[in-house]
């Protein structure tokens, strides 16, 4: 088992993800939409439980 480091700030719409390497990734949300750098996704948030998400390829393959 080994400890891992990570960081999130938080500017406004923008989230930014920090780990023992640098910036691993960032996030953009405006309303009910969102933009995940890692995973190249859009995501909608529907009423309810409800999620829509769209992948745009690259991020880990793994």
């Amino acid at each position: 088992m080994s400890l891992l480091f990570r960081k999130t700030w938080k500017l406004g719409p923008l989230r930014l993800n920090f780990t023992q390497g640098g910036l691993s990734s960032w996030s953009l949300r405006i309303g009910r939409w969102s933009w995940n750098s890692r995973t190249r996704a859009h995501r909608v948030d529907l009423p309810g439980p409800w999620s829509w998400k769209q992948n745009k390829g690259g991020g880990d393959k793994s």
